[in-house]
């Protein structure tokens, strides 16, 4: 053997033990992971919502574009709340019919028009509100929407709930809305329902119309602002934006609901003055 090889392979080495960890080394390792979660957690927590935000804001990216082809092919009409062809068929909505069978929303205005449906997770949840976080409305008891559609400007006859009180107000078109960059199309909406949250599909403003040029501060205006104090919002032009109450009212506390506003403009009845 090569006597300058031999001279690298130690001899008779005694094996030396492997040192392990002690409990006081152990603990140490411990407080620093548990120390460095607790510094992360909360930018986690705000990656996570606002992940839950921007999917939010392509949600009703969708909606918007869906209204704008709508109105393209019907002669620059908005597409209605509801609508009832016959007192023996259930109402269509804009996001789709109760049957028999539960929820179709193949029947639904805006249906034609988008690449989705009513399932969860599906174009009309809102992310930060997902199923099971709210008492669904109606018989079906399943996803309808918890966005709401601001039928009462722009389908005001077609708006089942309030149209006793405004059907005389025009069924819109496009080119008569009052600053399509600011009249919200969809927006994120809830309602405190006697404590209950549930989720509404229609965009009440802060004020109601009742009658004789006379409008009252609406108990249940339905702008939800579960985004960290901000509501997501899509005009009428298409574009999407995020806004905070601005000086509106929460008449919910409990579960963030109330308008963008103190008034019905611009955002919700921009010539609510001349009714």
């Amino acid at each position: 053997m090569d006597d300058r090889l031999s001279l690298s392979i130690p001899r008779n080495r005694p094996l030396r033990a492997a040192r392990g960890f002690t409990l006081v080394e152990l603990l140490v390792v411990v407080a620093i992971i548990a120390l460095l979660l607790a510094i992360l957690s909360p930018s986690l927590s705000g990656a996570r919502h606002q992940a839950r935000r921007v999917k939010c804001a392509s949600n009703l990216r969708q909606l918007g574009q869906a209204i704008q082809m709508y109105a393209t092919e019907y002669k620059g009409r908005l597409m209605p709340l509801a609508y009832t062809a016959s007192a023996s068929e259930p109402p269509l909505y804009w996001w789709g019919v109760i049957d028999g069978n539960g929820v179709d929303h193949t029947r639904g205005f805006v249906w034609p028009y988008l690449g989705s449906d009513l399932r969860p997770d599906g174009v009309f949840e809102c992310p930060e509100q997902p199923w099971g976080s709210y008492q669904p409305q109606g018989p079906a008891g399943a996803v309808t929407s918890t966005y709401g559609y601001n039928g009462y400007y722009l389908s005001s006859p077609y708006t089942p709930g309030w149209n006793r009180s405004i059907s005389r107000r025009p069924w819109l078109q496009m080119e008569k809305i009052l600053g399509p960059s600011r009249v919200f199309a969809f927006a994120d909406t809830m309602i405190d329902f006697d404590g209950e949250l549930q989720n509404d599909a229609l965009l009440d403003p802060p004020f109601i119309y009742t009658g004789n040029h006379h409008w009252s501060a609406n108990e249940n205006p339905t702008t939800s602002f579960r985004h960290g104090g901000m509501t997501v919002a899509a005009c009428t032009d298409g574009h999407v934006e995020v806004s905070s109450p601005r000086g509106g009212r929460i008449t919910s506390e409990e579960f963030a609901i109330g308008s963008v506003g103190d008034a019905n403009d611009p955002h919700y009845v921009p010539d609510w003055r001349e009714w």
